[in-house]
């Protein structure tokens, strides 16, 4: 599995579904319909969204060092 970090390429918004599609080996529709879908349901969808926007480093932050 690759590590968990936002594309710079083929990302629509945040760039949260392409990463996660890469992460679990789908296409980035596949994982972009399965949250629409999921926005049909109750819960706090967006609000996962936007942490997990904030939370995975953009790909290009990932590679250097924090030092």
């Amino acid at each position: 599995m690759n590590r968990l970090a936002r594309p710079t390429d083929g990302r629509m918004i945040g760039g949260v579904c392409a990463a996660l599609a890469r992460r679990f080996g789908t296409s980035a529709t596949t994982m972009r319909v399965v949250f629409l879908v999921s926005c049909l349901l109750p819960g706090p969808q967006f609000l996962l969204y936007i942490a997990l926007w904030l939370l995975f480093p953009s790909e290009g932050k990932a590679a250097r060092p924090a030092w």
